[in-house]
């Protein structure tokens, strides 16, 4: 569902550029090309089709944005763990002081040490 409201806005987007394009600020555009007074359509039908064209398009653009973000498909994206908060979980610990290989005499009075705070 969510592939096919995307390939659906692209669709929208494109006619929606198209339907812009043609169109002129000042009136003119596609309707002010046909001179002819035999045309199928006016000039005025023709502005007022390109009008309405460019805000049922706008609207379709929008619906297909909502029905797009709610149909993401989450589950899979809920299985997935976070790469930020993995990084943050494995981060080393800046305030942390780093350890060093302890001698014998170190490891002799760490051990007194930790003999004599336990009594």
């Amino acid at each position: 569902m969510y592939t096919l409201a995307i390939v659906f806005i692209f669709i929208v987007c494109i006619l929606l550029v198209l339907i812009v394009l043609v169109q002129n600020s000042k009136g003119g555009g596609l309707a002010s090309s046909f001179s002819n007074n035999n045309q199928i359509m006016g000039v005025r039908r023709t502005t007022d089709f390109l009008e309405k064209a460019t805000w049922y398009l706008a609207g379709a653009l929008l619906v297909l944005c909502v029905l797009a973000s709610a149909s993401i498909p989450r589950d899979q994206i809920a299985g997935e763990e976070s790469i930020i908060s993995r990084q943050v979980e494995t981060a080393v610990d800046p305030t942390a002081i780093p350890t060093f290989p302890m001698t014998e005499d170190q490891i002799e009075t760490t051990d007194s040490n930790a003999d004599v705070e336990e009594e």
